[in-house]
């Protein structure tokens, strides 16, 4: 087993994830116990995680220094690289920052046994280390960072400022298995996922209790759903909620699912004017989502009292929600997930998350295992709080109504274009900004609508999708065109990290 110290990285659970990947088991440890864990444990290595703060800062995480002289291998990755380096005698400097993706080129022994020298990989740090400690050698640069990775063979200590656990690192699979076998020492093995392992989980769990389950039509809630109709059959009840800020056909969409594919009593609660009502007036983003997120539970608490036997709130909830949403200890907020940092502290249902430790590309998997049909498994996520976080500022009726047509231009055009299963998502922003244009040789002052379409498989990481000029043409002029109060239309080319996906 090897342990994974977590710092805080949004991506550190995703080391873990490609441990397992390869068949390899881990274990998670906040630095501060790693000491004692380790000397309890029978491990073959450790893994030092990335993290938010800078290792030079009053109070930032850190290890003893004697976990470096136990003689276990050490894999350390971006700010753990900086950790072990400041540590044993190096410096670590403000500098060089980088944030999305580089070309790394390794030495000249190719120590990686990487297909060719040059790839690209994905960073995000804002601090550099400009003096290694002595006795280590540089094993890989970028053309800013002279250090980008390093190592202390005859010690054992290896560091990466790049993150090899993220799926745009171009071979970062084949990384994390030259560390597993050849450093760790570990067997690589397949991997499979295993449906009725969570199956058997929700009926230990659940007992003879009912489940409110949480349903949007989104695979994430679909699959959870899913698997806990098979563990405990008609005691689950779905519960759509219409917020009005959905896409056209969700209703449809969820009234197929629960009807067709999984046997269950729907129940569909017309919330339209509640949640816009809740929403007047707030502009602030962390505000909308946890005015969105306690509106949501107090809707399933309604309609779990009409059950006695219903305890249990089942929600869609995967990985990349939680560590956005300060899923750990060294973790940094990114945004409140209305199912995660949203919910309110004086929930009386309890939680089902059968999917909580799982990526999408992995929830999706889960789905086509257990039976889903692929047009389920594969369609385009869209956001828990809907065309609510889609629209920079106040959300009122007519900026709704503008967003809801963006967007549907955006998808039209995308799949006239036959591009719609090759993007990741697609979709329109109502940006807050407005800009002058000329209509019909007269001044115009209107809100400016961005657009963004990307590539990711697990949404931890994305890269920009690079549609075709004369698309991206079409739903401009559309756009400005059919949508009212409408100036300009711009397109987000901008990388994960250090952009999120949504703009809230």
């Amino acid at each position: 087993m090897i342990l994974i110290l977590d710092f805080g990285s949004q991506t550190a659970h995703l080391i873990g994830r490609r441990l397992r990947q390869l068949g390899i088991t881990s274990e998670y440890v906040n630095p501060e116990e790693a000491l004692e864990k380790v000397k309890l444990g029978n491990y073959t290595g450790m893994i030092f995680s990335g993290g938010p703060a800078s290792v030079y800062e009053e109070g930032a995480p850190t290890v003893e220094k004697e976990i470096f002289e136990l003689g276990l291998p050490i894999m350390a990755i971006c700010y753990g690289t900086q950790l072990m380096a400041q540590l044993l005698g190096g410096k670590v400097e403000s500098g060089s920052k980088e944030y999305g993706p580089e070309t790394f080129t390794v030495g000249q022994d190719n120590v990686f046994k990487l297909p060719q020298k040059s790839s690209k990989v994905i960073m995000s740090h804002g601090d550099t280390i400009t003096i290694l400690p002595e006795s280590f050698e540089v094993i890989g640069t970028t053309s800013s960072v002279p250090f980008a990775a390093f190592q202390n063979v005859e010690r054992k200590l290896y560091g990466l400022l790049f993150h090899p656990e993220v799926d745009h690192t171009e071979f970062g699979l084949e990384i994390m298995r030259y560390f597993g076998e050849k450093v760790f020492g570990e067997e690589v093995k397949p991997f499979l996922l295993d449906p009725k392992k969570i199956t058997q989980d929700i009926k230990e769990t659940v007992g003879n209790k009912k489940v409110i389950c949480a349903v949007s039509g989104g695979v994430d809630s679909t699959v959870a759903a899913f698997l806990i109709g098979k563990a405990i059959g008609k005691r689950l009840i779905p519960v759509y909620v219409d917020s009005g800020f959905m896409r056209e056909g969700t209703t449809d969409a969820v009234k197929y699912i629960f009807t067709k594919l999984v046997e269950a009593d729907l129940v569909i609660v017309d919330a339209k004017k509640r949640f816009l009502d809740a929403l007047k007036g707030v502009e602030d983003p962390e505000i909308k989502r946890k005015t969105i997120g306690k509106l949501y539970i107090d809707i399933f608490q309604e309609q779990a009292n009409k059950h006695e036997e219903a305890t249990f709130l089942a929600q869609g909830t995967i990985y990349s929600d939680v560590i956005e949403s300060k899923g750990s200890k060294h973790a940094s907020k990114i945004k409140s997930h209305h199912n995660v940092g949203g919910l309110p502290a004086d929930m009386k249902l309890t939680l089902l998350e059968p999917v909580r430790n799982y990526y999408k590309d992995e929830v999706r998997e889960l789905g086509r295992i257990s039976g889903l049909p692929e047009e389920v498994v594969m369609q385009q996520p869209f956001p828990g709080p809907g065309y609510a976080i889609r629209i920079r500022g106040e959300v009122t009726q007519p900026r709704l109504d503008q967003v809801k047509q963006a967007d549907q231009i955006v998808i039209e055009e995308v799949k006239r274009a036959g591009l719609y299963e090759q993007v990741f998502q697609c979709f329109a922003v109502m940006s807050g900004a407005f800009s002058t244009a000329v209509k019909g040789d007269g001044r115009s002052f209107a809100e400016v609508v961005a657009v963004r379409a990307y590539e990711s498989k697990d949404i931890m990481t994305s890269q920009w999708a690079q549609l075709p000029y004369e698309v991206l043409q079409r739903i401009s002029s559309r756009i400005v065109n059919e949508v009212p109060n409408v100036s300009r239309v711009v397109y987000d080319i901008t990388t994960k990290p250090p952009a999120t996906m949504e703009w809230e």
